[in-house]
């Protein structure tokens, strides 16, 4: 993006200013590189203004690709030469070129967020890199995006029920529960179809921990370039099944199942009204798929269906399957701030690609307690794979009440807590309200809470989980910032 004279914001690649038009074209890619299989979904999005921000009112898949088995080299290296033959045969049957792409998000999952794949996945989008979301996701954010892309948060307001998603891939299961739209519970368990992998001779090609820990359960030998037993591989697989329906039907799980988890249990032992599937399993779950790909997907399916089949909720088919944690697009709109705000230094600005976190702050009280604050903040925080610290995160909250020293004092102090990670690391303090203390609290953060971490203290801005940001320079004008807000747009939310 580019900034012009009188702060107007311009598409750098068509020069399109977005304060004088009310309708906005864009061309949109999702891609997404699992472990297992990695596929790109094409959009065009349309965006109409409302008051003064930008929203999507048309959202219209134009191709989706093939999808790939992700080429390795190694035993945890991703072929990048490969994957971008790809990539680049997708443009091409989408008839898209991709300098004609406006915006996009790039998201990695499993040993593909590994160090040396990142960093190989980051060349191949080198020229578009100001153009993409990206975003590493880990077991929450992926049980959360899954969710959201098969339907199963749409359904559980459509529907005012219970949903739980289960996404089974190559490597890994995650469980979400949906209420009102809303995730109110997650987990995820080792249990995946391509924990272990042949050729096509029926001989053993790959084998992950979990593969080795499964078949050590059940007497199963496995070693490269043998052909295991088809009994105890079987026995293998309905293992698998238990363990998996043990972690989504249980409170109480033996240790077997416990050590396989990879998120805390589930919280709530009471049943959903409805299940949906996603990932690649649910593509066999719900009969859309009957070829074998080298893996236990087909008997995995079935084992797990079964279970399923006796426990009680309604089975109900998802909106997505192996696309569901493809992020259809990156919608972008345009806000512009309050001038009620406070940027120290003003170098800090501008700001590229930050994630936002939305916790349900404890705010009603005339008395505000620091720590409940900062335990609402790092559970927003891992429910989105970032507490490690390792980005700046914007905090959007929802100012409620008075602005008195005592209020403001324990809302600073507790935020600050709840980011400590962050703030360690020398990252900017993001805080951005939708009312106009923004300045106060920006303030009290540097002359009262000492931080000498940089600050950027906006308001006048609505934003929501899976909002990214961009913030730019201070407009001399106004002494406000302009906000392009890039929404995580999933399929069918109805």
């Amino acid at each position: 993006m580019s900034g012009e004279p009188g702060g107007r914001i311009f598409f750098s690649n068509v020069r399109r200013s977005l304060e004088i038009e009310d309708e906005i074209r864009l061309t949109s890619v999702g891609v997404d590189i699992g472990s297992s299989t990695s596929h790109l979904v094409f959009s065009r999005l349309v965006l109409e203004r409302l008051d003064n921000r930008y929203v999507v009112s048309e959202r219209k898949v134009v191709h989706e690709s093939e999808v790939l088995l992700t080429p390795y080299s190694g035993d945890a290296t991703i072929d990048a030469a490969e994957l971008g033959r790809f990539i680049e045969r997708q443009y091409q049957l989408a008839a898209v070129d991709p300098k004609a792409i406006d915006t996009g998000a790039l998201i990695l999952t499993g040993v593909a967020v590994r160090r040396s794949n990142a960093r190989a996945i980051g060349e191949l989008f080198a020229s578009q890199a100001g153009k993409f979301v990206s975003v590493s996701a880990g077991d929450a954010l992926e049980a959360t995006l899954a969710a959201f892309g098969s339907g199963a948060c749409a359904r559980s307001i459509r529907e005012s029920a219970r949903v739980m998603n289960v996404d089974i891939g190559g490597g890994t299961s995650k469980i979400a529960v949906c209420e009102a739209g809303e995730i109110a519970d997650l987990t995820a368990v080792d249990v995946g179809a391509r924990i272990v992998s042949f050729d096509t001779e029926g001989r053993l090609a790959r084998i992950e921990e979990a593969g080795r820990r499964f078949a050590a359960e059940v007497g199963l030998l496995l070693e490269i370039g043998g052909k295991p037993d088809a009994r105890r591989l079987n026995a293998m697989v309905e293992r698998m099944a238990d363990r998996l329906f043990e972690a989504v039907s249980q409170r109480a799980l033996d240790a077997g199942t416990a050590a396989l988890l990879r998120l805390h249990p589930l919280r709530s032992g009471r049943k959903p009204d409805v299940v949906s599937f996603s990932g690649g399993i649910s593509e066999y779950i719900y009969g859309r798929e009957d070829r074998a790909f080298g893996d236990l997907g087909p008997a995995l399916a079935r084992a797990i269906l079964a279970r399923f089949k006796t426990w009680g909720p309604r089975i109900e088919p998802s909106d997505e399957g192996i696309r569901a944690t493809v992020i259809g697009a990156s919608q972008y709109t345009i806000q512009v701030s309050g001038s009620t705000i406070f940027v120290a230094p003003q170098t800090v600005l501008p700001l590229k690609n930050v994630p936002v976190v939305t916790p349900s702050l404890p705010l009603e009280a005339e008395t505000l307690a620091m720590e409940a604050i900062s335990e609402s903040v790092g559970a927003a925080l891992r429910r989105l794979d970032l507490d490690s610290g390792e980005r700046a995160v914007a905090l959007c909250y929802r100012w409620k009440g008075s602005a008195t020293y005592a209020r403001l004092d324990a809302f600073c102090r507790g935020i600050a807590a709840g980011l400590a990670n962050v703030l360690k690391r020398g990252l900017p303090l993001i805080l951005v309200g939708d009312g106009d203390v923004g300045g106060l609290i920006g303030i009290h953060c540097r002359e009262e809470t000492r931080l000498s971490n940089p600050i950027v203290s906006i308001d006048g801005i609505v934003l929501k989980e899976f909002d990214f940001i961009d913030i730019g320079a201070l407009l001399e004008t106004s002494g406000a910032v302009p906000v392009v807000i890039k929404s995580l747009v999933f399929p069918a939310q109805g």
